[in-house]
């Protein structure tokens, strides 16, 4: 038997963790947490946030390497998964850089064959920067000013993230608890799967790898 995989996408602080924790402590089975932070930690220093590249084309100089980083992730998700593990990701998928590559589809149509919900996580602008505050010290996040309460990154995560568009649930983390998103997944994994899901219709955007 293979393993599920749900893969959460969403803008930074939007809840994707807290969902993640969630879901480890009270899924049954085995839950591998294969997200950007975990990844994040492998990449070395020098190609840092690799995956979590924010949306612009800021960082030319990295974001050709983002592809491949994207690739690597999905093959071992795609692995965990054939060896009958569960997997969750939390990702911030997105094509805003100085060029486009199209990663999303290109990891979709590595998972193909395997069980895959794709879940949008969204929160809305206002909350974020309120957490994004509360951690900014910790974890170096930007952060509002009076003179620019939302800065164009924070902007243009909030924008290019869910575009486009296409996924199989999605839960808003202002109005439920990271227990309460865990729930409406674990419920919409009870239900029979549609066809084609979010995934495979991902899968069919394109016929080419972007490298």
């Amino acid at each position: 038997m293979v393993g599920q995989i749900i893969i959460l996408n969403g803008a930074p602080r939007s809840g994707k963790s807290s969902t993640v924790q969630a879901i480890q402590e009270h899924f049954d089975g085995v839950w591998m947490n294969l997200g950007v932070d975990v990844f994040e930690q492998a990449t070395p220093p020098r190609c840092r946030p690799g995956i979590g590249l924010r949306p612009g084309g800021e960082r030319p100089d990295l974001d050709g390497l983002v592809p491949e980083l994207y690739a690597a992730l999905y093959e071992s998700i795609a692995a965990h998964s054939r060896l009958g593990l569960n997997v969750v990701a939390d990702v911030g998928h997105h094509d805003a850089y100085s060029k486009p590559f199209d990663c999303l589809a290109d990891c979709a149509r590595r998972l193909v064959g395997l069980p895959v919900l794709f879940v949008g996580v969204r929160c809305p602008i206002g909350i974020i920067m309120q957490r994004r505050a509360a951690t900014a010290t910790a974890r170096g996040y930007v952060t509002g000013s009076p003179d620019d309460p939302v800065p164009l990154p924070v902007r243009l995560w909030q924008e290019e993230v869910h575009r486009p568009g296409v996924c199989d649930l999605e839960v808003d983390t202002s109005l439920l608890t990271p227990a309460q998103c865990a729930d409406a997944i674990r419920k919409r994994l009870r239900q029979h799967a549609e066809h084609p899901t979010a995934f495979e219709k991902l899968s069919a955007v394109s016929t080419t790898k972007p490298f």
